[in-house]
This record gives C-alpha cells, sequence and structure tokens, in this order.
C-alpha cells in the first residue's frame, strides 16, 4: 500500500475510533437522554439530539437517533421535552441550607432547575472575627472563606454552591458596626481579608447598600477593597444604594466603584421601586447600554415579579441601627420620637420601602411568637387599623415585640418594566432566596423561592414572548458562567459536567403564589448535577452530588 494511502487509512480508522462511542457500539453511558429539543445554553436556535453522560460529565452530544444502540444505566426519553444546561441562581440566600442540620435538599430550587447557587449578597459566613466565630456556621481566621467552603461540602448539597464575600461582613471585621469612615489600620484589616477570601475561591464582593451597617460604608471604601479583588478577577455585585428615588444616581455610584477599582459591576435584582419612579426603569437601562457603549463592564439580574422581599426595618433610617442598637432605641421614647421624625421627615438619603409601597402595599410574613402570627399573610395597613395605631407606630411596635426584622413583601415594581427588563441582552436571573422544603415550611414567603426560573420559561417565554426560550436559557446558564468564570458548567457541551435540565416547554411553569407560596413547579420532569438525578419526573430524589464552585483567583486551581 502506497504511503500516502496507508496514512489515509490510518486517519480513516482513528475518526471511526473518536466517532464510535458516539455511535454506541462499545461505550456505556451512564444516563442516556434521547429525542429532546436541545437549547445549549449558547442562545443558539434548539436542534434535535441525544446526550450522552459518563461519571460527572457530557461525554457525548450526537444527532438524534445515534445512541439508540447504546448502553446506559438510565436511559431518559425527552421526545417533545427541551434539554438544557441547569441554571444558576447568582443570587441565592441558601447558605444555612449548606451547613449544621440545614437541608441540603433545596427542594424548591432544584425543582426550578437550579443546579447551581451563587451566594454573597451582603452577608456571608466568612471572615468573622474570632469572638464572631460559632462552630459549623461561621469561620474566623485568614483562611475562614475556604473553611466555609469546605464546610458546606462535608454536609452535603443537591446543587454546586458558591459565594462571593460579602462587603458588609467584611466592613464589620475591620470597623465593627459603627457608622463613620473607616481609618487606614482598618482598611487594611479589610482589604486582607478581601486578598484571602478571593484565594480562596470567592468571585468578588457582593454589596447590600440600604441596610445597616453596610450602607454606612462610603464610595471610597468600597472602591478600596474592590481594588483588592481586582488582581484575582472579582467582580462588584451590588444591591445598589437606591432602586427608587435615587435609582440612577446609584446606577452612577456602582460605574463609578468598578471603574476606578478595576472591576467588572453586577446588579443585583435590577428594580424602579415606587409608582412614581416607574418610568425611570427605560432611563436605567438606557444608562447601562451607555456605559457598555462607551467600554464599562456593567451587567445586572432580576427575578420576574413586581414585589421585593426584605425585613420590616427596611422601613427604619439606617441610623438607628447602628451598633446594633436597633431594639434598645426602639424602646428608649426619645429615641423613638427621633426615628419617627426621620420617617415623617426625612433628612438623610435612605430608603424607606413602607412608604415606596404605602401601608397598603406591605404584606407582613415572618413572625415567630404564636399570638403574632395572626398577623402573618396581613397588610401592614390592616393590621395598623386592627391596633388602632398609625403604620409607624405599628411597625415599631411588631419589631420590638418581636425583636427581629419580620420578613416582608413590598409590592413596588411594575408589570411592563419587568417584561421589558427581560428582553434586554445582560440581563440575568436570581431567586434572592434560599432553598425551602415545601413539605416542611412554616410560614409564608417570597414565591421567587419556588418558581423565578419556571415564571421566566412559562409566562415570559411561552405566554407573552418577552424574550425567547433559547435567550432565556443563555441567561439562565452560560450568561451567568461566562460572568463569573465558572470552570465547564453553564453549557451542553462535551466534556462539561453533566448539569442537566429536561422540561415541557407547554406545561413548564411556576405555581407559588404570595398568598400561598409553597408550591414547587410544575414542568420539570429532570434535573441532573454532575451526572446525578436529584429531581426524577418532577420529584427530589434525595440525591446530594453538589460540588463547590470557586473564582478564578483560587489559589487551588492548577496554574
Amino acid at each position: 500500500m502506497p504511503t500516502h494511502a496507508r496514512s489515509l487509512t490510518l486517519l480513516f480508522l482513528a475518526a471511526l475510533a473518536f466517532v464510535s462511542p458516539a455511535r454506541g457500539q462499545s461505550a456505556a453511558y451512564d444516563v442516556i437522554i434521547t429525542g429532546g429539543r436541545i437549547v445549549d445554553g449558547t442562545g443558539n436556535g434548539w436542534y434535535p439530539g441525544d446526550v450522552g453522560i459518563r461519571g460527572d460529565r457530557i461525554v457525548a452530544i450526537t444527532p438524534r437517533g445515534m445512541l439508540d444502540g447504546a448502553e446506559a444505566g438510565t436511559r431518559i426519553d425527552a421526545t417533545g421535552k427541551v434539554v438544557a444546561p441547569g441554571f444558576i441562581d447568582i443570587q441565592s440566600h441558601s447558605r444555612f441550607a449548606f451547613l449544621g442540620d440545614g437541608d441540603g435538599r433545596v427542594v424548591s430550587k432544584v425543582t426550578m432547575g437550579v443546579t447551581t447557587e451563587i451566594m454573597g449578597e451582603s452577608t456571608t459566613n466568612a471572615p468573622v472575627r474570632e469572638s464572631q466565630a460559632r462552630e459549623g456556621t461561621a469561620f474566623a481566621g485568614p483562611r475562614a472563606f475556604d473553611e466555609w467552603i469546605q464546610a458546606m461540602t462535608d454536609h452535603g448539597a443537591s446543587v454546586n454552591f458558591g459565594s462571593f464575600v460579602g462587603a458588609t461582613t467584611i466592613r464589620v471585621l475591620g470597623k465593627g458596626q459603627a457608622m463613620g469612615a473607616a481609618n487606614e489600620t482598618q482598611l487594611e484589616m479589610m482589604r486582607m481579608a478581601v486578598r484571602n477570601a478571593m484565594e480562596d475561591g470567592a468571585f468578588g464582593i457582593g454589596s447590600a447598600l440600604i441596610y445597616p451597617p453596610g450602607n454606612f460604608a462610603s464610595t471610597d471604601e468600597l472602591v478600596e477593597i474592590n481594588r483588592a479583588a481586582a488582581p484575582y478577577g472579582g467582580v462588584y455585585i451590588t444591591h445598589m444604594r437606591s432602586e427608587a428615588d435615587q435609582f440612577l444616581e446609584a446606577i452612577d455610584e456602582a460605574i463609578e466603584i468598578g471603574t476606578r477599582a478595576g472591576v467588572p459591576v453586577e446588579i443585583y435584582h435590577l428594580k424602579a421601586g415606587g409608582t412614581l419612579n416607574w418610568h425611570k426603569a427605560a432611563e436605567a437601562v438606557a444608562k447601562i447600554d451607555s456605559a457598555r457603549a462607551a467600554g464599562v463592564d456593567i451587567q445586572a439580574n432580576m427575578y420576574p415579579y413586581t414585589a421585593g422581599g426584605t425585613g420590616l426595618t427596611a422601613c427604619f433610617p439606617p441610623w438607628a441601627s447602628a451598633d446594633g442598637k436597633l431594639f434598645d432605641n426602639l424602646a428608649d421614647p426619645g429615641m423613638r420620637a427621633r426615628i419617627r421624625s426621620e420617617i415623617e421627615h426625612q433628612t438623610s438619603d435612605w430608603e424607606n420601602l413602607c412608604s415606596l409601597a404605602t401601608p397598603e402595599g406591605v404584606l407582613l410574613l415572618g413572625f415567630d411568637k404564636r399570638e403574632n402570627r395572626r398577623y402573618m399573610g396581613r397588610r401592614l395597613s390592616e393590621v395598623a387599623a386592627e391596633l388602632g395605631k398609625d403604620w409607624i407606630e405599628t411597625a415599631f411596635d411588631l419589631v420590638l415585640d418581636e425583636r427581629q426584622r419580620i420578613g416582608t413583601i413590598y409590592f413596588m415594581m411594575s408589570e411592563e418594566n419587568v417584561a421589558m427588563q427581560i428582553g434586554q441582552p445582560w440581563i440575568k436571573f436570581g431567586t434572592d432566596a434560599g432553598g425551602i422544603d415545601p413539605e416542611r415550611a412554616g410560614g409564608l414567603s417570597h414565591p421567587r423561592a419556588y418558581g423565578t426560573f419556571t415564571r421566566v420559561l412559562g409566562k415570559y417565554v411561552r405566554e407573552e414572548g418577552a424574550t425567547t426560550l433559547e435567550e432565556a436559557v443563555r441567561k439562565m446558564s452560560s450568561a451567568v458562567a461566562t460572568r463569573l468564570h465558572i470552570r465547564d458548567r453553564g453549557l451542553l457541551k462535551e466534556g462539561f459536567f453533566a448539569d442537566v435540565v429536561v422540561f415541557d416547554p407547554e406545561t413548564v411553569g411556576d405555581r407559588a403564589t404570595y398568598e400561598e407560596p409553597h408550591q414547587v413547579s410544575v414542568g420539570m420532569e429532570h434535573v441532573l448535577v454532575n451526572g446525578v438525578p436529584v429531581v426524577s419526573h418532577g420529584r427530589h430524589t434525595g440525591a446530594l452530588p453538589g460540588r463547590a464552585v470557586r473564582g478564578p483567583g483560587w489559589a487551588g486551581w492548577e496554574r
């Protein structure tokens, strides 16, 4: 045989050897998903195909039918269904579900297709002061962030998990609960803690600038701690100082912080709160587009609801909570009068959510005391009328009696703006919630804990056409992975981790409501994390195959 012919033959045989697993003649798979519409997370149009999984990786993506003869431990028929990469929740609060006696199954999350949760808005379990350290739940010392990640790994989770480092946590480490500027010694302590967290795998710094003591930090302080994260590829992600009256100015501050510090900017739950501010949503989008056109790396995420959720204490001026003395101040008649005066005649820049939503738009959820639970699921205006007080005194008394923030929902946003924002190319999605087991849940919660991703797919893709299916999946998966430099996740791609969802595009949707929130989504039939089924035929399997995901600055990466 001539040399060139022999070379061509060898090449042909090598090619056959390469594709033979795809044809299923000699290779066995742990899971094969056949007959589905593949939406791969790139934003490209769907196509019919089969997916082969071995171990924790996707090893074959073929045209439909090519894996029909292959051996498989589990075979999933996805005919008429969508096969997509698992969804990445960029704003999760499940951190205590992954520690101690927490329920690492996070049922409400996986049943809407979430396979990775990213935590870190404002407060994290590390690094804290030695006096605040708690075995298994709060971690101090130079490697505290890594110890937290390892503790979650040891606990077990159904989803992958990672985190930003909380800006409030960093400030408390250096400055405590006090107001005022940090001095150079305190700043250096903060910068060192940030550097350590980034080397331990934090994705950047997450702030929440309407809550004390986090909102005591100045722009300059936030620039300084973000500069410490910049060499590690950190992202600055922020619940901005205002989402209402100073909404546009708050975007300017976020841009300034990112530009001066040399880090990308991501805005948590983009929204224009309060009827008088609804027109600012379009202006905010224009401002972000303009900044991006000028070379500023700024993007945003959101949840698909017209109500936000936080504590009733968000209706009080931040200084009332300085040094951890909110309850003492509410019990002191003089301080109570001063707080009331500030609410009625605001003299400083802070966001009063009760005023923005109005007492009629404030839904009370989270009461601990049995005698107060009769107020659960009722509006602040109703409770005030029943008690014969105005809403301010009612809020004061409830918080003081409960001695906690009291979970609350605020109806502030416009449905039109929600749909408009969903269509923006730089938008991603986050639940702003922790995972919940509906069978064990007590009290009420925001429905976003159960329905964020499926609501987008059902209401805003299928019913309203606010974006395409392919774009929605991209924003739920690869857009987050790319933004945070999460390796080998976010796409259906050979060699990537097998985080995969299978859902019915005709039925997928949310069922959770404000009145009855503890209802899992429908239409999400199969969810795999690292190749292991955590949802099968719509039901949680109990499996805990989740792993830690870490940022690009992690010292553990092989260089």
